[in-house]
């Protein structure tokens, strides 16, 4: 019997040599991601992509300082809820729009992997990235879907004619593609306008008509002076709800674009996981398809978009916690505050007039703790990057219990290594000390408001 101790024994103090301070916790891997590709749209509504080589990462991206062309996210396992089918989905939202039935069997719960959302530089690698959507792209290089050989990875360029480029006019960004390729980032640009961020440039005109249909109470009728952007307005402040939904179908806006663009990227990446982040209008357009499909959403500055997925008919999953937003409360246009006929949003011509998102909201309390004014040029992506995922401030919202550090490191001595605090001098300077972010968390007793609009039936 004393064999049979033996073995039982010293398993249980190699068990205790390897044993970590605080909750023992499964490892996850930090990612290393890659531009692998753009896409843009054509005059039709079509998807197509360009493919980005090593020697082109320059000019693909916008200048930040220290950007290295190469993004590590430390990542984190997350439960999401994704549709049985995305046929299945559209019979359900079908349903919702002409029986205002929902559908509880719809949707199959299932744990993947996520960007570790508690993980300041996780986040500051992902607003890089979604700034880079920004970056105006050399010319050339075009495929659709049908160009693109999945079983190679390998695009072909004879589907779309030599010196043709598409609109600029519409849903652009980036394609991330993680060193093993078991990850795949999808990348939305937000609203370019040179008052706020983006620069301007040639998609202004139709980000600004999403914008207005997607976070405007009546189609972006703010006074008596403004042409709205859809005819579903009807005097004495009553809109008709059916006109507004079905405005909210058009092919064109940048959902029903969105969802064609990630249905082709699963068909470009069959056995990846897709990630989607964006900043301002590309993050909110980035919920609308994570919660569609279930994948993973982080966005930046977002302006609320829970007011158009409830338009939209898109069916509530059981819980929506894979979607998280950074927000700052100096942002008036994230945190709903930018509205009024007096406002500088209604004064550029925006109707930002919305106020509840989807998912979940890091909330960094710029104005009291950074003593940041609210102010509309604090929404640019690059006060993201540089004023405030940058700096070492401690957002935790409570200080962390003694000893937990947020890392996971061996902490015993060696028997015999006869300098234990040299070996604690050693521990503290190869270990990464997570700063503490804000907890992200649903908002509460948010009720979406449509000012002082009656939705009519029709």
């Amino acid at each position: 019997m004393i064999f049979d101790v033996f073995p039982t024994t010293f398993r249980l103090l190699l068990a205790s040599l390897f044993w970590h301070e605080g909750t023992l916790q499964a490892q996850t891997p930090r990612l290393s991601f890659q531009l692998r590709h753009r896409h843009a749209i054509t005059n039709t509504s079509n998807v197509i992509f360009s493919d980005v080589g090593p020697s082109q990462l320059l000019s693909h991206s916008l200048s930040i300082p220290a950007d290295p062309y190469t993004y590590d996210v430390d990542t984190s396992r997350l439960l999401t809820h994704r549709p049985s089918s995305y046929a299945a989905f559209h019979d359900a939202r079908l349903r919702s729009m002409r029986h205002g039935q929902s559908d509880a069997t719809l949707w199959h719960s299932e744990e993947v992997l996520g960007p570790d959302v508690t993980d300041r530089e996780a986040l500051l690698s992902l607003a890089k990235m979604s700034n880079n959507a920004y970056a105006a792209s050399p010319d050339g290089g075009w495929y659709n879907i049908e160009g693109f050989n999945r079983a190679c990875q390998i695009s072909f360029y004879f589907t779309i004619p030599v010196g043709w480029e598409p609109d600029d006019d519409g849903l652009r960004g980036h394609v991330f593609v993680s060193e093993d390729s078991s990850t795949v980032i999808l990348s939305l640009k937000g609203t370019s306008a040179g008052w706020i961020t983006g620069g301007g440039g040639p998609t202004v005109r139709k980000d600004k008509l999403n914008d207005n249909i997607f976070f405007s109470c009546c189609c972006a009728r703010v006074g008596p002076t403004w042409s709205p952007v859809c005819g579903c307005y009807k005097g004495s402040g009553k809109c008709s709800q059916e006109c507004i939904e079905s405005a909210l179908q058009d092919d064109d806006l940048y959902y029903s674009v969105g969802v064609k663009l990630y249905n082709d990227l699963t068909y470009m990446y069959p056995n990846s996981n897709i990630w989607i982040i964006g900043h301002s209008l590309g993050g909110s357009v980035s919920s609308l398809i994570g919660v569609t499909f279930g994948a993973p959403v982080v966005t930046f500055e977002p302006p609320a978009e829970k007011l158009a997925a409830t338009r939209l008919h898109l069916p509530s999953p059981p819980s929506a916690q894979h979607i998280t937003h950074v927000i700052h409360t100096a942002d008036p246009i994230a945190m709903g505050t930018c509205n009024g006929v007096t406002s500088t949003c209604a004064i550029a011509g925006y109707a930002m007039e919305t106020r509840c998102h989807l998912g979940k909201v890091a909330l960094y309390d710029t104005v009291t703790k950074l003593k940041w004014a609210v102010d509309i040029r604090t929404h640019s992506i690059r006060d993201v990057i540089e004023r405030l995922l940058s700096e070492d401030v401690e957002w935790a919202d409570e200080p962390p219990p003694d000893g937990d550090k947020s890392v996971s490191r061996m902490s015993w001595p060696w028997w015999g290594s006869g300098d234990k605090d040299k070996d604690k001098d050693k521990d503290k300077d190869t270990k990464r000390v997570k700063l503490p972010v804000p907890v992200a968390k649903e908002e509460v007793d948010c009720v979406v408001r449509l000012s002082f609009f009656i939705l009519a039936q029709r």
